[in-house]
Formats: C-alpha cells, sequence, structure tokens
C-alpha cells in the first residue's frame, strides 16, 4: 500500500485521538462523523454516555502528543472507590499507593478538546456525514447527508474509529473467514445527576469513584468540574425483584432508592424526571478478528469493545493509538501491510485480556466488594505489595498504573488469584492474615511463574 490519503470513520475520543497522531505524522487526514458538530451542543450531559477515568495509559497516549497538559485542567483525581452500605455509612478503598489516582472527565470536554487539536493541526472534519458503506476493495465510502443526499469519496486509507456498532466492521463480516463474537449482558445502565449542594460546593466526597454495591445491581457516581456528580445506575433489564422492567412509575423508583440507596437518593432532587426522561442503554461486549482487510483497519471499540467496569475502554483505545504510531515510527507511512498486520496480531490478544478482566470487575464492583472476607482479601493483596513492591503486584494496579500488556497483566493476576483462593481456604483468616508468612508466600508467586 502507497502512502493514500487517510480517512477515520467516527470523530469520537479514538477518531479525534488518531487524527492527531496521523497529521503529525504529516499525512492528509479527514474524519467523517455522523452525528452534528458535538462542540456546538451544550456541554450538559445528555444521559446516556458514561463519564472517562483516565488511567496511567491513557496520560501515556496523551503525554506523547503534549495533551497531557492540555487535557489535566478539566480532570478531578479519584483516590480510591468510596464505598456507600445500605445505612450511608461510607469506607474509602485507595485504588494505589498515596497519591495514586484515576482522573475523571466528561466525555464532552474530553472530545472537544482533542477534535479542537486535531482541526488546529490540519485534520478535516466532516459532520453529518454518516457511512452507509464502504467498498473495501477500492476504498470507496458511501455517506448518507442530511436532506436525503447521497455522497461517495475515495476514502484510500480508511481507518474504523466508528464504535461498537461499527459501519467498516458490518462490511467485513461480509468477508470470508471473518470472526465475529458479540455478547449483551443482562444489565443496562440509566444516567442521573447528583447537583451540587445549596452552598454550590459538592455534596460528597468529589476525590473518590463512590460506588453503591448491592449484589446483583449497583450504583456509580463520579465527580464533574460543575461540583455535580453523574451517577449511573446499572440493574438488570428484566428478572429479579429489582430491574428496569420492575420500576415502572414514581412510586416504584421512589421505594427502590430509599431502600437501597437512600443517601444518594436524598440528594437527588430531579431523580423522576432523570429517569423516565434519560434513555436506558445496553452494554455489550465484541470481539472480532482479523481487524485488517486491504486498506482498511478497526481499532477501538470497533474492534473490541467491552463493558465499563474496569475504566479501560478508553483508555485501551488510547493505547491502540499509541502502538500504531509506534508501528508508523518503526517502518513509515509507506508500509500499511506491514503495519497493520503487526498490529492487529500483537494487540489482539491484550484486547482480549481485558475484555475479559472488565467482565470479571463487574462481579467485583457489584457484589464481593461488600463482602467482609473480600475485604480480607484485598488487605493480604495489599500487604503483600507493600512488602515486596516489585514481586506482587495487585491486578488492578497493573491495569490502571502501568503500561504492562494486558496479556500479562491477566496471566499474572491468574496465578495471584490461585495463590490468594488457597489463602482464604483457613476459616480463621479472618483473625489471622496479618500472621501469615508473606515471605512463604512470595516464594510460592515466583516458583509457578518460572513454570
Amino acid at each position: 500500500m502507497k502512502n493514500d490519503h487517510i480517512s477515520i470513520l467516527g470523530a469520537g475520543l479514538i477518531g479525534s485521538l488518531l487524527g492527531i497522531f496521523l497529521k503529525r505524522r504529516g499525512l492528509n487526514v479527514s474524519i467523517y462523523e455522523k452525528r452534528d458538530d458535538f462542540r456546538l451542543q451544550p456541554s450538559t450531559s445528555a444521559g446516556r454516555s458514561i463519564n472517562m477515568a483516565l488511567s496511567d495509559r491513557g496520560w501515556k497516549a496523551l503525554n506523547k502528543i503534549g495533551m497531557g497538559e492540555v487535557i489535566a485542567p478539566h480532570t478531578i483525581p479519584m483516590y480510591g472507590r468510596r464505598v456507600h452500605d445500605e445505612h450511608g455509612k461510607t469506607r474509602l478503598f485507595p485504588y494505589g499507593r498515596e497519591n495514586q489516582a484515576i482522573y475523571a472527565i466528561s466525555r464532552h470536554s474530553m472530545n472537544r478538546l482533542l477534535a479542537d487539536e486535531a482541526e488546529k493541526e490540519g485534520v478535516v472534519f466532516n459532520f453529518n456525514h454518516k457511512c452507509e458503506d464502504v467498498d473495501i476493495n477500492t476504498s470507496i465510502l458511501r455517506f448518507s447527508l442530511p436532506g436525503n443526499q447521497m455522497k461517495m469519496e475515495n476514502g484510500g486509507l480508511i481507518l474504523g474509529a466508528d464504535g461498537a456498532y461499527s459501519t467498516l466492521r458490518s462490511t467485513f463480516q461480509k468477508q470470508i473467514r471473518f470472526n465475529f463474537k458479540q455478547q449483551y449482558i443482562s444489565h443496562g445502565y440509566k444516567e442521573l445527576i447528583i447537583p451540587p449542594n445549596e452552598a454550590g460546593v459538592f455534596a460528597m466526597d468529589p476525590n473518590a469513584l463512590h460506588i453503591w454495591p448491592r449484589g446483583r445491581f449497583m450504583l456509580i457516581a463520579l465527580p464533574n468540574m460543575d461540583k455535580s456528580f453523574t451517577c449511573t445506575l446499572f440493574l438488570p433489564f428484566e428478572s429479579g425483584k429489582v430491574s428496569f422492567e420492575t420500576i415502572r412509575d414514581e412510586r416504584d423508583l421512589a421505594a427502590m432508592f430509599k431502600t437501597y440507596f437512600n443517601d444518594a437518593y436524598q440528594l437527588m432532587p430531579n431523580l423522576t424526571r432523570e429517569f423516565f426522561h434519560n434513555p436506558t442503554s445496553s452494554l455489550i461486549n465484541i470481539e472480532c478478528y482479523p481487524w485488517a482487510f486491504n486498506k482498511c483497519l478497526l481499532i477501538g471499540d470497533a474492534a473490541h469493545a467491552m463493558v465499563p467496569f474496569f475504566g479501560q475502554g478508553m483508555n485501551c483505545g488510547f493505547e491502540d493509538c499509541y502502538e500504531l504510531n509506534e508501528l508508523i515510527e518503526k517502518y513509515g507511512t509507506t508500509s500499511w501491510d506491514l503495519i497493520f498486520g503487526k498490529f492487529q496480531k500483537s494487540r489482539k490478544k491484550d484486547t482480549d485480556a481485558i475484555t475479559q478482566m472488565a467482565m470479571d470487575n463487574f462481579t467485583e464492583m457489584r457484589d464481593s466488594i461488600a463482602n467482609p472476607k473480600f475485604l480480607i482479601r484485598k488487605k493480604i493483596d495489599a500487604r503483600l505489595h507493600t512488602l515486596y513492591p516489585d514481586e506482587w503486584i495487585p491486578l488492578y494496579t497493573m491495569v490502571t498504573f502501568s503500561d504492562l500488556k494486558y496479556s500479562e497483566v491477566y496471566l499474572q493476576g491468574q496465578l495471584q488469584e490461585q495463590i490468594l483462593d488457597k489463602i482464604m481456604e483457613d476459616p480463621m483468616i479472618g483473625q489471622n492474615w496479618e500472621n501469615l508468612d508473606f515471605e512463604r508466600i512470595i516464594h510460592q508467586a515466583d516458583s509457578a511463574r518460572a513454570f
């Protein structure tokens, strides 16, 4: 493949960041987006997007292009999970060591900052261009425009950053030997708001991710720059006593919140309007392969959509952009076959790993974190990391505060889980955990890694 014009489908977070990386390589980049220019829309919550949590992988990609210092003032550090029990009592569980944090930022703010930078660099944005079809043999793109107009473009190199419902991926699905798997989980989500209090300040601790774990369902809340919190309610669509199906009117809603999330309920004056006005959205896992055909490549959610329970969807997509840029730096802008091949081969096993870990973390967030034995397990995990920081690194720390390959993190995490499972079989572990032979545990882990 020669150095062609590059077309990016999707002006979201991944498409905008990718446009910056590619434009700085001296390439001619156009981005096509089906929506209006979102930068002209109000920044208030649209009721359908989970707030972003930036961690090390995302910062690494942003810092590579000098955007870290631009993004930072729009973020709020969250140093741990603040867990709310059914009586309104809370407890903070730090994410890592002192001063380690993940950073809350609204999707709208992040997208606007990245798109502005891309446009400043010379990337051409084409809004209100809904991609209807891609001819992957000729690189012809077919768009529908407002007023029932149709438009054809020669896309050159085509990069699909058009999300979980990617048009480019739909075209790939018509090819021979294209593997595709999607899974909707049983839960959906709805966005709600905790506004600032009467004094105009945060109604809760702003430097934490708040969680109300309730077994089969949960509520989370992330802080916003305007002193509000964006809350996300995760419920089963149907089945069980508490589900979206069983909340039919204002009385059902109030009864459910007062029973399970009463401290949050007292802070949500617009709950009824928001609940019945905002959409109920679904959660999906998508795996596919190959990601490349001819002069086309899938990236971000278009290649590997995941549920949001490890906060890695955006960070993983940003890491995609970083890794692709590294390959372009190594092989130049005339060897796209080689670049696309190496990218999909090296990246697939890592995205498979984080997709699985995100599903696993759902159980932890909604259920296990409120279990006393789980809390003991976490204390042992943390003590091992404190005593042997290089030999034992908790799974969350490896995912969130490092750039270790997700596939390596997953294997290390599985090994450590097996060791902790064995330790937790002791019926007296709650009383005796501080007297464990931690050095022997580390030797066990080292021996297991040797195999």
